[in-house]
């Protein structure tokens, strides 16, 4: 859903479906653990059922982007009333026997299980971020990473052979490289001379690696055909790649070990499960379990903590 959290009637009710209705969010709100009065505070009331704060709370969460622009007063405001909403729209829901429809009952079940599902998974990826999980995690991907060379390189981007041999001629008579990058490169980056700053072999195309690789500090180039054009580069400086430091990695590596560990959890659970696919009955008798449906794999999002791929 792309639209802003809503301000009419009308709007809040699509967000309704968002959260699976009035028991789903029940649901959610009792595996949230009890709270002392005081800590959640009854904030208005409809027809004499309570609107809490951890309400509020809970909704939030579940709404999520659609409330990412608001102020905090003007989102706790939109929540409550949409909250309030829910409550005399679900009340006339019951009224009018909505929930004894099949189609209902299949709805509250999906959104029963669902729920347990996340909640349960929570608290698995919640068990496995440990500081010492997180710490292991960290030090097998910082030993891939050490001693890996990277070059810093400076280039200059241009359409075709002859326009890059000019280039380099200039280059020849003693033409600064960064503001000849800034007046002739098609690179977004030519406003900072041509700076492509650290990359390693891997984050560059072959041709261009290649030769960046072979430069030492200093020198430049000759033309360089890419898929991109024709590069004149320019090293600036070799060293061995450093990990960086723990916690500027700490957020995706969090995150690794935590869907790392409800893959895990699923995949023990699905082992021990019987599972009958009707679906598949005419498949081959030779099919072995392996081969069935498993969680995704749980991997970070740059497994060697490495920067955007430069191009």
């Amino acid at each position: 859903m792309t639209t802003s959290f809503p301000v009419t009637t009308g709007q809040r009710f699509r967000h309704a479906s968002a959260l699976a209705g009035s028991l789903a969010l029940a649901l959610s709100l009792a595996f949230a653990g009890p709270l002392r009065a005081a800590d959640d505070p009854v904030l208005a009331k409809v027809n004499g059922a309570e609107i809490k704060k951890s309400d509020v709370t809970m909704a939030e969460e579940e709404l999520g982007p659609s409330l990412a622009q608001m102020d905090p007063a003007t989102k706790d405001e939109n929540v409550l009333s949409f909250l309030i909403d829910m409550k005399i729209v679900a009340k006339a829901a019951e009224d009018k026997k909505v929930a004894d429809s099949d189609e209902f009952k299949k709805r509250m079940a999906f959104a029963r299980n669902r729920l347990l599902m996340d909640s349960l998974l929570a608290n698995e990826g919640k068990a496995a971020t440990s500081p010492e999980a997180m710490k292991k995690v960290y030090e097998e991907a910082s030993k891939q990473i050490t001693g890996e060379q990277e070059v810093r390189a400076r280039h200059i981007l241009v359409e075709t052979e002859d326009e890059a041999k000019a280039v380099k001629a200039e280059l020849d008579k003693g033409a600064d490289f960064a503001e000849l990058a800034k007046k002739k490169s098609k690179d977004p980056g030519s406003a900072d001379g041509g700076d492509l700053g650290f990359f390693t072999k891997e984050q560059m195309v072959p041709e261009f690696s290649a030769v960046a690789f072979a430069l030492e500090p200093g020198k430049i180039s000759d033309p360089v055909k890419s898929q991109f054009g024709w590069h004149v580069i320019k090293v600036e400086e070799k060293r061995n790649r450093k990990a960086p430091d723990f916690e500027q990695v700490k957020p995706q590596i969090e995150q690794y070990v935590t869907r790392k560990a409800q893959a895990d959890y699923v995949a023990k659970l699905r082992a021990d499960a019987k599972v009958e696919r009707m679906d598949q009955a005419d498949a081959s008798k030779d099919a072995k379990p392996a081969d069935a449906a498993k969680p995704a794999d749980a991997k970070p999002a740059d497994s060697k903590m490495a920067p955007p791929a430069k191009k």
